[in-house]
């Protein structure tokens, strides 16, 4: 019996030409590859240019300098940012967190840094 023509076309049906069988197969035992970012990662700021930045290179500092304790990571971020910008400043370091604040306006920033560690700066009056 044979096979109906495809009118020249590669056939869609079948292995996937090019591809080793065996790649295949560790590609499906394997699952998905997460991709890991080590570059800072800005998810939203309402902060001027100039503070942003500042703000951030801060806080790619603490998260490395503290990165086995990320209460300690956030104490640093909130005293820089306090003796800095003065008080009220409030900062979480941590994976797996969501958030719903209030803050003065032009005072917010989130980011993540190292793949998944998610930080989120802001200032209350």
């Amino acid at each position: 019996m044979s096979r109906p023509s495809t009118g020249g076309r590669p056939s869609t049906s079948g292995p996937r030409s090019g591809v080793d069988p065996a790649d295949r197969e560790k590609e499906i035992l394997e699952g998905p590859k997460k991709i890991i970012h080590t570059y800072p990662l800005l998810r939203h700021s309402d902060m001027p240019e100039e503070m942003k930045s500042e703000t951030m290179e801060l806080v790619v500092t603490a998260c490395e300098k503290h990165s086995n304790n990320n209460e300690n990571a956030a104490k640093m971020i909130k005293e820089e940012l306090d003796r800095k910008y003065g008080p009220s400043w409030h900062v979480v370091v941590g994976e797996g967190f969501g958030f719903e604040i209030s803050h003065e306006s032009k005072n917010m920033l989130y980011m993540f840094c190292g793949g998944n560690l998610g930080i989120c700066v802001w200032k209350c009056s």
